[in-house]
């Protein structure tokens, strides 16, 4: 079981940053660029797959890759994890995305200000549901079955899940803190991050339910 140090922190503190900055930096962009919605989409997701599985790659032999605290939570409930780690974990991890979303709005000269794009509906609570517990299900799989492939994984299910899930899968609390803080296209109201983080959890836990019925553990 990993206990905390400060290489992990600041690998996961690293992550967490700049995988909100490029989400939320690459969505200014695209709308600066188009006007065009699924341009702006795929500009989007293209962006965070492919710094996504560089961040898992590159930081994952250090901390383990989770940037997301459901993640964290995960691997603390399978005994992953130490407590002192999974709360270190998410702390930096919000505190990292809070950071990335600022140097996001920095880079384009805009300022940091509390979105007020509301994300409400019951497609929405599907849609973050399922592709919170797939990525769940998919880093389990993976690491048990075939760890190399990990990075891999992980980038091509959110890319997948940008595109096939109407919330546009955010899957991470620690994200959905950091877009709060950004009035652009990845932006999301205060009252609607909370009901997605909300969903998020509950969602990794399913996830963790799925994996276990099909490992029969």
């Amino acid at each position: 079981m990993k206990t905390i140090s400060y290489p992990l922190l600041l690998a996961e503190f690293l992550g967490s940053l700049i995988l909100t900055m490029a989400v939320i930096g690459s969505g200014i962009m695209a709308t600066q660029l188009t006007d065009d919605v699924g341009l702006q989409l795929t500009m989007n997701m293209l962006t965070t797959v492919m710094v996504l599985f560089l961040l898992i790659s590159m930081l994952g032999p250090i901390s383990g890759g989770h940037f997301n605290p459901a993640v964290s939570m995960i691997f603390y409930i399978t005994k992953g994890i130490s407590l002192s780690l999974f709360a270190g974990f998410a702390f930096v991890q919000i505190v990292g995305a809070i950071t990335g979303a600022v140097l996001a709005n920095l880079m384009f000269d805009l300022p940091t200000v509390f979105s007020t794009t509301e994300r409400m509906g019951a497609g929405l609570v599907v849609s973050e549901l399922i592709a919170t517990s797939g990525l769940i299900l998919t880093i389990l799989l993976l690491i048990k079955h075939n760890r190399s492939l990990v990075a891999v994984g992980v980038a091509s299910w959110i890319g997948a899940a940008y595109i096939f899930s109407s919330s546009t899968s955010f899957a991470n609390p620690a994200i959905t803190v950091g877009r709060v803080f950004s009035e652009s296209f990845a932006g999301i109201s205060v009252s609607s991050a909370g009901v997605f983080i909300g969903l998020q959890l509950v969602a990794a836990v399913i996830g963790l339910g799925v994996y276990k019925l099909l490992e029969r553990e």
